[in-house]
């Protein structure tokens, strides 16, 4: 399964990132070498968050990459929470749905 996890950044988010950022990058990149991040990265235009995704059997493995980064734990990222996506089209969808399944129903989702 998918997990987006979205971070609210504080308004000194970016001056204060640079003494986090290695921290940071070296949690994101072992998360990822390890298979549960996909891709991670600020929103721009304002920069004022960051969506990173997950995959993962459930939402714990969102959870303790948030709780376990400096981002976080320093305060620089006000608030954060995490969501499942069910995402269903494209070479990594969880639970791929092609034209022929279109009317059955989607996990948590009623048939059309």
């Amino acid at each position: 399964m998918h997990y987006l996890l979205f971070y609210e950044f504080g308004d000194d988010y970016l001056s204060r990132r640079g003494e986090f950022r290695n921290a940071h990058l070296d949690l994101a990149w072992k998360a990822s070498e390890r298979g549960e991040l996909v891709l991670g990265g600020a929103l721009a235009n304002p920069i004022d968050g960051a969506v990173v995704l997950f995959k993962g059997d459930s939402p714990e493995v969102a959870e303790r990459f948030a709780k376990a980064d400096p981002y976080v734990s320093n305060g620089i990222v006000k608030r954060w929470h995490v969501r499942e996506w069910t995402t269903v089209a494209g070479e990594n969808a969880t639970t791929p749905v092609r034209t022929n399944d279109a009317t059955s129903a989607q996990p948590g989702l009623p048939a059309q």
